[in-house]
């Protein structure tokens, strides 16, 4: 009986490898690698935020309001932790997005009051720290993009024929994507507009 059992499995392999079994477990397995990398970088970014909140609150104590928007985001995302298998419910994926989302706007509003601090924004640790930051940033755009590429590969390679029948059968369903448009929209700082100046009236003429 168990050699009838390996002589269908031996007569399965080609069968699946033709239907495209073998690819799919190694485009699954690259967006579980780059998810890793996605939350590699965020939490790159959320190791930041309690030094630059402590940096700035020794020169900008009265901006309690943002500082205290940039800690409660960062706690939020600290809630969050989102395996690769956990990031293939829509649900869990937008919950996700949408704290990370809320600290990118955070920090940006934080970014946006430091510029009225002179000497903190001449502050050699804080400089050091932005950088860190804005260095991050960019690393967590890279990992993102190669996350979606990743992703559209995998759903658009198991939506073939007959490739379907098979990501069906072994359970493999399409996968969630980060929306970036709606990340954009949460994280993009806010406008800081100055009200134009009230002309002084001119004097009237003296009268004779």
């Amino acid at each position: 009986m168990r050699h009838i059992r390996w002589i269908l499995l031996a007569l399965m392999l080609p069968m699946l490898a033709g239907c495209g079994y073998n690819r799919i477990q190694q485009q699954d397995e690259a967006v579980k690698a780059q998810w890793s990398e996605v939350l590699n970088q965020y939490q790159r970014r959320a190791d930041l935020v309690p030094n630059l909140v402590n940096t700035v609150k020794g020169y900008a104590a009265q901006e309690e309001r943002v500082l205290t928007e940039v800690t409660n985001a960062r706690a939020r995302v600290g809630g969050i932790n989102l395996s690769a298998e956990q990031a293939a419910d829509p649900a869990k994926l937008a919950e996700f997005q949408k704290a990370q989302g809320e600290l990118s706007g955070a920090l940006s509003r934080l970014l946006v009051v430091s510029e009225n601090y002179p000497d903190l924004k001449s502050n050699q640790n804080f400089l050091e720290l932005q950088a860190q930051l804005e260095g991050t940033e960019n690393r967590i755009t890279v990992a993102r993009n190669r996350y979606i590429a990743s992703v559209q590969e995998y759903n658009t390679h198991i939506r073939q024929f007959p490739v379907n029948l098979t990501a069906k059968m072994f359970g493999y369903a399409v996968k969630p994507n980060f929306t970036v448009e709606n990340e954009a929209a949460i994280s993009r700082p806010p406008t800081v507009e100055f009200a134009p100046a009230t002309p002084t009236p001119a004097p009237a003429p003296p009268q004779n």
